[in-house]
């Protein structure tokens, strides 16, 4: 997978060196040169400039990109690169940095953005998932704002403890797509048996996630 990256800061770097890790070639797009020796980067490619300008980005053949990343740490850089990428390049995936969780509403498909992650979002929800086991904590809100990932901790003596995933009436347009459980992660069936202690994680539109909470938080399922 060819993956084009614009901002090679501490976020972009890191977003870079998993995905080699991965074995994904990687682009990294940035207006300091002096970044190329800074980051300890091995393997991927550079190009200096202003990811905000098409000539830059016809240079960097993003018509040839699976995944445009925008990861500067300015909100306005970020959408116009993934913008450009979608209505310009015809970019398949676009994932797009949000610093401001007041530019959240921002980020959708309007402005060519697939998948928009808010750093303090995550740490709000991963805050929240600490200290309120029992709960559904939104992790992310993916295309446009009408499909979120959302994450369950199984409490102890909760009803779901010892329940099947397929004895369970999950409401219409929800799918469990993982559970993690002691590190591990398990693809679901309707087979597996929940069990305390179990983070569970659901894709979901906004109106199903509501009644998602209210059958979870509910003492006997119903």
């Amino acid at each position: 997978m060819r993956v084009v990256i614009a901002g090679s800061g501490s976020v972009g770097s890191s977003i870079a060196r998993e995905l080699l890790a991965n074995g994904h070639e990687i682009l990294l797009v940035d207006t300091k040169p002096e970044v190329v020796s800074r980051s300890g980067l091995r393997g991927v490619k550079w190009l200096i400039g202003d990811a905000c300008e098409l000539a830059v980005l016809q240079e960097a053949h993003l018509e040839t990109a699976d995944v445009l990343v925008a990861a500067t740490g300015d909100d306005k850089a970020n959408l116009v690169v993934s913008l450009l990428a979608k209505s310009e390049f015809g970019v398949g995936r676009t994932v797009a940095r949000v610093n401001n969780p007041k530019n959240d509403w921002l980020f959708d498909e309007s402005w060519g953005v697939d998948v928009a992650v808010s750093t303090p979002r995550i740490m709000t929800a991963l805050v929240e998932e600490a200290v309120e086991t029992g709960d559904l904590v939104r992790l992310l809100t993916l295309k446009s704002g009408q499909t979120t990932l959302v994450e369950f901790t199984v409490p102890s003596s909760h009803w779901t403890d010892g329940r099947r995933l397929g004895s369970v009436s999950w409401p219409a347009d929800v799918s469990v797509v993982s559970i993690i459980r002691d590190t591990r992660p398990i693809t679901p069936s309707d087979d597996d048996v929940l069990e305390a202690a179990d983070e569970v994680f659901f894709l979901t539109t906004v109106e199903s996630e509501e009644r998602l909470r209210g059958l979870l938080v509910a003492e006997d399922g119903s």
